[in-house]
């Protein structure tokens, strides 16, 4: 298993750089070699230092002479992976410590045996004394790097720690059931047939939670697009824009920042509508028309910037969806790279673009027409504080906040937080567009 512990520290080197993502894991793995049996543990690997990267990174340091080179980051990957068997899989420590320290061959970089194997050996021996010191530091106990957590603190003081532990635990596999083929309680009955384990969504109504996450091959109909793959928070976008396209035959639709497709492919499941999808990612968008194809809809993609209205065509939009770009602080138990990647001040400039992306959709909604906003963000400046300034700027726009059983009220929308077992952290605000004004 050496080649599985060099490939998830090549995967990694770039991301403890700050420099990569473990966005294209999955396409990696398929062109691996690594047999289809590994890959599950490759994965698990790089996604648990991710999550852990604060404590042990912080065991690291106390480990260490000194630090590794920077051209040798991926040998201070091993060692990260190393600790986080130790810690956190089931691994046997023997075969953890052996496996991770062989793997420096497999980088072409034998010397490196000898210090992993010491200091993971070290670690062994020391190993209460060593975490009882690092968790001094509250940054370290709850895996979040202290910036973040000291944010989560400021916004959210009774929340903050729920927030973070929730954060540290990987996320449910959540289903959302295509109500053009078929019903939640049907699909539910075929997956016990299957014997597969769920339960409905507390809020989204073509939501199942499965007991244990499983490959989406092994779900009846997926192929034939009966069900996708949808967090619960992320399926509450259509319901609230459901009031504004029922009764009407073929409403022009929004979605702004599509990919890769799941509140795209949600809305035409649930609505007829002639629908555009934007994406200022070319490569992106083509997931939105992989989704598409299977679930057998169909839509307008546009690979544009939302923000810059040069592909609109002029006519207004009766229902726009900008499910804006934000710092993913709502869902970081499903991307722990965030902790690494994040910036604070990445949040001023989100801002930013989130303010510029609402200001100029604006123009291109309806009269009597409704926007819905959506982040995947638990973070006031990018949520409530962000449609409090459009509005005090904005004096046709008309906050709708949806009066629902979930999430909590949130200035003029709503705040849902991450749930251990439940659904993600998101943002919703829904504004209506009252009259017309010059330049609007």
């Amino acid at each position: 298993m050496a080649d599985v512990r060099a490939f998830a520290a090549r995967q990694l080197a770039p991301v403890l750089a700050g420099q990569g993502s473990l966005a294209g894991l999955d396409a990696a793995l398929a062109d691996s070699g690594i047999a289809a049996r590994d890959r599950g543990f490759a994965k698990a690997l790089c996604f648990g230092v991710c999550r852990a990267h604060p404590r042990l990174q912080a065991l690291a340091r106390e480990l260490l002479r000194q630090p590794f080179k920077q051209r040798d980051d991926d040998v201070h990957a091993l060692l990260l992976l190393g600790l986080y068997q130790l810690l956190y899989m089931r691994v046997p420590p023997h075969a953890a410590v052996s496996e991770t320290a062989g793997a420096a061959r497999s980088l072409n970089k034998g010397w490196a045996t000898r210090v992993i194997n010491g200091c993971l050996r070290r670690f062994q021996r020391e190993s209460v004394a060593l975490q009882g010191r690092v968790d001094r530091d509250p940054g370290v106990a709850l895996l979040h790097p202290a910036w973040l957590l000291k944010r989560l603190r400021q916004a959210w003081p009774d929340d903050w720690r729920a927030i973070a532990e929730a954060n540290n635990q990987p996320g449910p596999m959540t289903l959302r059931v295509n109500a053009r083929r078929t019903t939640r309680e049907a699909y539910l009955a075929r997956l016990a047939e299957a014997g597969i384990a769920a339960e409905p969504c507390r809020h989204a109504a073509a939501g199942l939670t499965l007991e244990t996450p499983c490959d989406v091959g092994a779900l009846p109909g997926f192929a034939e697009g009966e069900v996708s793959v949808q967090d619960e928070a992320a399926q509450l976008a259509a319901d609230l824009l459901a009031p504004t396209l029922a009764g009407h035959a073929r409403f022009r639709v929004l979605d702004a920042c599509a990919a890769p497709g799941g509140k795209t492919a949600h809305l035409l499941e649930t609505a007829d509508a002639e629908l555009t999808a934007l994406d200022v990612d070319a490569q992106r968008l083509a997931r939105v028309r992989t989704t598409l194809e299977r679930l057998g809809l169909a839509a307008r993609l546009e690979p544009a910037d939302a923000g810059a209205l040069d592909w609109w065509d002029g006519t207004p939009y009766e229902a726009i969806l900008l499910d804006a770009p934000c710092s993913g602080t709502g869902v970081i138990r499903r991307h722990p790279d965030i902790k690494l990647l994040r910036r604070p001040s990445d949040l001023r400039e989100l801002a930013a673009l989130q303010g510029r992306l609402l200001d100029s959709l604006w123009r291109a909604l309806a009269p009597g027409g409704t926007l819905v906003y959506a982040t995947c963000s638990v973070m006031p400046e990018e949520n409530a504080e962000q449609i409090a300034a459009f509005l005090a700027r904005t004096p046709n726009a008309r906050a709708d906040t949806p009066n629902a059983a979930w999430g909590r009220v949130a200035g003029a929308g709503r705040q849902l937080l991450p749930q251990t077992g439940g659904h993600d952290g998101f943002f919703y605000a829904r504004l209506v567009k009252e009259s017309t004004t010059p330049g609007t």
